[in-house]
């Protein structure tokens, strides 16, 4: 077969369009051109008129590349000018847009109406979020470089955007940067921002969100090295009327604090080294502050974690006596007092209710306790009067009443040989 019969037809003189995804994709990227144009929609709108300049923005949507100049655009609306590599501003002879929050005026009322204006382009907007929060985290490395008022500005409107719902308080990650740190530029503006957030919501909800945000645990990471101490932490923040902060990382610290002791009676117990658990916790007792009622139910938490349980209910029938009654050293070393031991049995209780394998042997373990001298007869009796938790109330205390009747009997033995 020759190969003039294999050649394909040509269309002769015919201009084939490419489609509109495939111009976007290998149109050439134009900041400034970008730039220049949204300049010209702010500029257009009645100077000092913000509802206006929604419009016109809202509008400009349609013509211009939004999504693809997302950066672009918030470094415009934020700074008003474009960043350069390094962060300085680009410098080619192009003035700032009237419009920004570097142009605002350096107090909350009037950021607060500029930060509005985010929130209308982005309700209509909605896939600019992910540029937003790019180029604020752009921005905020680069705070040790602008004027000390662009940055308090900055700092108010980060406040602002997170508290919305805006942005996210991860954008604050990137000052964990070790040289923002040192010079104390991090502290500083995480406390205008923090103070910013706090007006419009709770701290339980600051924390909440810092969770969130992976950050929960480093608050003191945006202190200097020479400063990253719990009470540099309260000084600062008391002295900045934000007490309520300085309770939420006490707080936050002696949770962390409890999770740590927990964990180390785990492995401590995995590795049978149980003098010296008892030795640590004794050491933690001191030197945490921690109270017996505190610590019981951490060193409870921690025994349980060490056990490797069966599946079968028998196995784990078994095992758990065995371990209860192997470990009631541990636990009656440092269950001295009744107001301890009731702690202990609402730790039992609550941990039995959560976990169903465990819940039939509540009354046995407590029996063990008992013999072993862990819980005396009178911690038992005021748990069954009024020291249970509402956690499986009654499916323990019916357990627990053969258990409770002779108690009350032997009790009511030794006072009539006491009469006699």
């Amino acid at each position: 077969m020759s190969s003039a019969s294999n050649a394909k037809p040509v269309l002769q003189g015919v201009n084939i369009k490419p489609r509109k995804g495939v111009q976007k994709a290998t149109a050439k990227f134009e900041p400034t051109v970008f730039r220049d144009a949204l300049i010209g929609v702010i500029s257009s709108a009645a100077p000092g008129n913000l509802d206006d300049l929604s419009v016109k923005l809202d509008a400009a949507g349609n013509s211009l590349e939004y999504r693809r100049y997302a950066e672009t655009l918030f470094e415009i609306l934020i700074a008003g000018r474009l960043l350069a590599p390094g962060g300085t501003f680009l410098e080619d002879g192009t003035s700032a847009s009237p419009f920004s929050i570097f142009e605002a005026q350096d107090d909350l009322p009037s950021i607060k109406k500029y930060v509005d204006v985010f929130h209308k382009l982005m309700r209509r907007y909605k896939y600019l979020q992910r540029g937003f929060e790019d180029t604020v985290m752009n921005l905020l490395q680069y705070i040790n470089k602008f004027p000390a008022e662009d940055t308090n500005k900055l700092a108010i409107a980060t406040g602002l955007f997170c508290s919305s719902g805006l942005a996210t308080l991860s954008v604050l990650s990137v000052l964990f940067k070790e040289h923002l740190v040192k010079e104390g530029i991090s502290l500083l503006f995480v406390t205008t921002v923090f103070k910013t957030y706090l007006i419009d919501q709770s701290v339980d909800q600051f924390g909440l969100n810092l969770h969130k945000a992976g950050m929960g645990d480093r608050l003191l990471d945006f202190f200097p090295p020479n400063k990253r101490d719990e009470d540099s932490f309260a000084r600062h923040f008391e002295a900045e009327d934000m007490k309520q902060l300085v309770n939420f990382q006490n707080k936050r610290q002696l949770v962390m604090r409890k999770e740590s002791i927990t964990e180390n009676v785990k492995s401590l117990l995995e590795e049978g080294k149980l003098p010296e658990c008892i030795a640590y916790l004794k050491t933690q007792s001191k030197d945490s502050g921690l109270s017996e009622p505190e610590l019981i139910p951490l060193i409870w938490a921690g025994v349980m974690a060490s056990v490797d349980w069966g599946t079968r209910v028998d196995q784990i029938d078994n095992q758990i006596l065995k371990q209860v009654h192997f470990y009631s050293k541990l636990l009656g070393t440092f269950c001295t007092s009744p107001k301890t031991e009731i702690a202990l049995m609402q730790t039992i209780q609550i941990n039995f209710y959560e976990d169903a394998r465990f819940m039939k042997q509540y009354r046995a373990v407590a029996q063990l306790l008992y013999k072993n001298d862990v819980l005396s007869e009178s911690a038992v009796l005021y748990w069954a009067e009024k020291g249970s938790k509402t956690q499986g109330r009654t499916v323990f205390m019916n357990q627990m009443e053969p258990f409770i009747q002779w108690l009350k009997n032997a009790s009511d033995e030794e006072d009539s040989e006491d009469e006699e």
